[in-house]
């Protein structure tokens, strides 16, 4: 009972943590949320990210868990030479598709 106890209370303090974070070349890239802003941009492709969605059966929170698809997203769009990306779908089960640009500023 005691090991079921510390489980959901660790379950639950971790719930609400972000676990990745943009790299140093991922912060550069920009996200953007309409398509109107990525106009005069050149699209690259697209990039897949999942994160977990839960922890131990109890759900994270919301936003950590779109922030971190972000974050990934935001990684991997640099690594293409991207510096915009624009979300293709929502969050379902901790996955989302993103449009990844390089935009002339």
């Amino acid at each position: 009972m005691r090991t079921l106890f510390l489980v959901l209370i660790s379950a639950g303090l971790f719930s609400g943590c972000t676990w990745v974070k943009p790299d140093d070349q991922g912060i550069q890239v920009n996200v953007v949320y309409t398509p109107g802003e990525v106009r005069e941009c050149a699209q690259l492709g697209t990039v897949a990210v999942s994160v977990k969605a839960d922890v131990a059966g109890i759900s994270r929170n919301e936003v950590k868990v779109r922030d971190e698809l972000e974050s990934l997203a935001r990684n991997q769009a640099a690594t293409m030479q991207a510096d915009t990306i624009l979300p293709k779908s929502d969050v379902v089960d901790g996955e989302q598709e993103f449009f990844v640009y390089r935009c002339v500023r």
